[in-house]
């Protein structure tokens, strides 16, 4: 996995939903532990290639380069005994190609890291992530927020519940051992297999970021009302819409993505239409009173959950997200009903994608009047919302109970009577 991503630019999410790839043929557990090894090599990968660099004359192979990595993230972060991990690590190093030439190598690096133990593992500074991103974050944010962005990046994520409107938090809190955030999501902070979590079989709660869980709120009542969720996939912002008693049509243009969309919609007993296509070229013959248009971008505010990321994208990788966030903005606007209102959220912490994005917009369409969180909205601190009344969230936030997605999203309300 970990080679996939920086040899051969594939996502972690794609190698694991890949019916032919790394995990295809491991049990659940041994999954878990593949993707937790991959994940927490990546997030600390300066950190761990400015430990070993230590220990290296000539840099090795990069597929052997790669063992001792995830060999120094099994020693380090997750705890695996000395002997077991650098054992591993030799044997696996030993069944590469033209690998028996470093097999010895990998024994000693291993057995001195394994030495040096915690005290090592912290005097080894982190360093900040390949590419342009920790440049971008300072000059939007100040150096100070760019860096406390960049620590939350590293953190590894706890896992946030919405629970269906009827279901009680005080008592999933304590049946799950879950703390109730300001927003009424629920945070576990080691949850294990979420599959054997209390609640799931049930459908009593679907996983989803605090963060990510806001924007649907800015639509306000829904019950009853013709809602559309454009890019819905992976499903949380769809069963939001479904659970407040919206009547869903749900779009996205992955047929893959789109099936989990469903079994999770059916699992929690809610209903939506689920349509595959581009919404690009899509004609619905209707219009919704309500729409969210969940648009494709960087994904940078999910980094913490995606460390893979900043090792993928690129800045040139801009210019074509901004279109599509346009198109799909101009699209859904047209298929707003007069009254409707419409949010446009982004997980990215870019402004390009979300303010700047939102601004173009209202240039061209003047009469698309801006509706900020309503005052009191419960959880939304002040200081999340902007000038112009966007929603601007960010991985620093709430470091005390472990962060957020970073997310933009901000809603408009079409004339009742269409300008």
């Amino acid at each position: 996995m970990l080679s996939g991503v920086l040899a051969r630019g594939r996502t972690l999410a794609d190698q694991t939903a890949d019916p032919g790839g790394p995990l295809a043929r491991l049990a659940p557990p041994e999954r878990a532990r593949a993707q937790g090894l991959a994940t927490g090599t990546l997030r600390h990968l300066g950190r761990i290639d400015a430990l070993l660099a230590g220990f290296f004359r000539r840099l090795p192979p990069a597929p052997v380069r790669d063992q001792l990595r995830v060999m120094v993230a099994d020693l380090m972060l997750a705890g695996t005994p000395p002997h077991a991990a650098v054992d591993s690590a030799v044997r696996l190093v030993r069944a590469l190609p033209r690998g028996r030439q470093f097999a010895g190598l990998a024994n000693a690096v291993g057995r001195r890291v394994a030495e040096g133990g915690t005290a090592l593992w912290e005097a080894t500074p982190e360093g900040d992530p390949p590419g342009w991103l920790a440049e971008a974050l300072a000059a939007e944010y100040g150096e100070a927020a760019g860096a406390a962005i960049l620590r939350a990046h590293r953190a590894e994520p706890p896992l946030d519940l919405t629970l269906k409107p009827g279901e009680a938090p005080g008592p999933w809190a304590a049946a799950l051992g879950a703390e109730i955030l300001p927003t009424g999501s629920l945070r576990l902070a080691r949850p294990g297999q979420v599959s054997r979590l209390a609640g799931y079989d049930t459908g009593a709660w679907w996983v989803q970021d605090a963060a990510a869980a806001l924007p649907v709120r800015l639509l306000g009542e829904l019950a009853g009302r013709a809602a559309l969720d454009l890019c819905a996939a992976p499903g949380g912002k769809t069963l939001q819409l479904a659970a407040a008693g919206a009547r869903v049509t749900a779009l996205d243009l992955s047929a893959f993505r789109m099936a989990r969309v469903a079994e999770n919609l059916a699992r929690c007993g809610l209903a939506a239409e689920t349509v595959v296509a581009d919404a690009r070229d899509w004609h619905p013959g209707r219009r919704f009173e309500a729409v969210l248009v969940d648009a494709p971008c960087s994904a940078t505010g999910t980094i913490r959950r995606h460390p893979d990321l900043p090792f993928l994208r690129k800045r040139r990788d801009l210019g074509p997200l901004l279109a599509l966030q346009a198109a799909l903005l101009a699209r859904a606007w047209d298929w707003l009903a007069p009254g409707g209102r419409l949010v446009f959220c982004t997980c990215s912490l870019l402004p390009a994608e979300g303010e700047a994005q939102l601004a173009a917009f209202r240039a061209a369409h003047p009469e698309a009047e801006p509706v900020p969180p309503a005052p009191g909205s419960p959880g939304i601190a002040p200081e999340w919302i902007d000038a112009k009344g966007g929603l601007r969230l960010r991985p620093d936030f709430w470091p005390e109970r472990g962060g957020m997605d970073g997310f933009y999203a901000a809603c408009l309300r079409k004339p009742a009577i269409a300008a």
